[in-house]
């Protein structure tokens, strides 16, 4: 167990672009981040490259960048790694996909012509979500195809002795008909239109409906993976690791890494998560021989998918006053030596709605470290600085002096 503390403040899909409602400001820009402002002051700030060059920008990707895996070396799909979280017994032939619950058109017209509207269904809670997938699960499961429930909207298929296909992932194509994203594979495609017949009309999704919600309509398979191999966090880095999120997908990773995985009650993902019981699931793992905690929050992300600036704003800002803030407040009070890490996975822009390959700005804070900058923390400045990572799996090198 090291004396030093290290930590990483994840903001999924918290970099951005220039905004013209927020005066030509990125939300990280515009957002009110007391806690930022005073670190940069004493951080080295700079640009770091989290994607691969010719590998998707994704979560999955990211993360295991920022854990320090190469993803050209580590990536075997995302589903794989969720389904870890969950706890499916994978087996060496078996593939995982996700499985979204979204929320597609019900006009008047075939299937294929039906609209993508809302990739999470309104943020839909786990337990109304549970309920839907099992009325899918009772028509469709079988010992080809077994479902798994997960988190919110997103969920599990494992299909055994399947293969990785080429699949659209449905953040990429809102609000766009729907034909010519649907999978090739003939039985992946019936599910699909199966899922929707038994959702549209189900009671849950009146209510919904009658409510003004987005009815949690039609499964949709994404993600394509094989078993993953992680090797083990401690032994690579030399601390031992605790996971906060409530994204499957990193818990996940962080059960394939051999790192510990808090439960956070009302970590859901969403803007209006438990942001203090993350930090204070952090704080408790450092007191309790861990030596390094990895925050991720998922609000950022999930803001960027919706298109909303305001939302997105406020999740930048519940991360600085509920999360950075306390957080460093309290190792502070506690005189613990820490560095922290606080940077995106990768950007969600805004005018795009789903995730690009662009560098993102990332923020490096020792506590024993006073040099003073007149630098804040943002896109903009952090490409100013001069500093750039060009591998992102090398990040984690330099948060732990390695």
């Amino acid at each position: 167990m090291s004396d030093k503390k290290f930590i990483v403040v994840l903001g999924d899909g918290m970099a951005d672009e220039p905004i013209e409602s927020l005066g030509g400001k990125t939300p990280l820009q515009y957002a009110d981040t007391p806690a930022l402002d005073r670190l940069s002051k004493f951080s080295e700030i700079g640009l770091v490259h989290t994607i691969p060059e010719g590998m998707k920008p994704g979560s999955d990707t990211a993360n295991l960048s920022v854990l320090g895996y190469d993803p050209k070396i580590y990536y075997s799909g995302r589903s794989p790694l969720e389904a870890l979280s969950i706890g499916v017994p994978m087996k060496d032939t078996d593939i995982a996909l996700r499985c979204n619950i979204v929320t597609i058109s019900e006009n008047d017209v075939p299937f294929e012509e039906q609209i993508i509207i809302d990739h999470s269904s309104g943020e839909i809670s786990t337990e109304d979500c549970a309920v839907l997938l099992n009325a899918v699960r009772e028509e469709l499961q079988n010992e080809t195809y077994q479902f798994y429930v997960g988190t919110s909207y997103r969920h599990c298929l494992i299909w055994n002795r399947g293969q990785v296909l080429e699949l659209s992932q449905p953040h990429d194509v809102l609000g766009q008909v729907i034909g010519q994203y649907l999978p090739s594979d003939e039985n992946l495609l019936y599910m699909m239109k199966r899922s929707y017949e038994i959702l549209k009309d189900h009671p849950l999704n009146i209510e919904r409906k009658k409510k003004g919600l987005n009815p949690a309509n039609c499964c949709w398979f994404w993600g394509a993976g094989t078993k993953p191999m992680l090797s083990s966090f401690e032994e690579k880095n030399g601390v031992k690791g605790m996971m906060v999120s409530a994204v499957d997908l990193l818990k996940g990773i962080a059960v394939g890494a051999g790192m510990g995985v808090a439960h956070v009650e009302g970590a859901n993902g969403g803007l209006n998560t438990n942001y203090e019981g993350k930090t204070q699931a952090a704080l408790d793992a450092l007191k309790n021989g861990y030596d390094f905690a990895y925050i991720h929050v998922e609000a950022p992300d999930e803001m960027g998918h919706q298109g909303s600036v305001e939302k997105k704003v406020k999740s930048i800002e519940y991360l600085d006053q509920r999360v950075i803030g306390p957080l460093t407040k309290a190792l502070d009070e506690d005189k613990t030596e820490y560095r922290l890490l606080v940077m995106p996975d990768h950007p969600t822009p805004i005018r795009v709605r789903t995730h690009t390959a662009d560098s993102v700005p990332y923020l490096l804070y020792d506590s024993n470290i006073q040099q003073e900058h007149t630098w804040n923390y943002n896109e903009k400045e952090a490409k100013e600085s001069g500093n750039y990572v060009a591998k992102g799996h090398t990040i984690i090198d330099k948060l732990l002096q390695k």
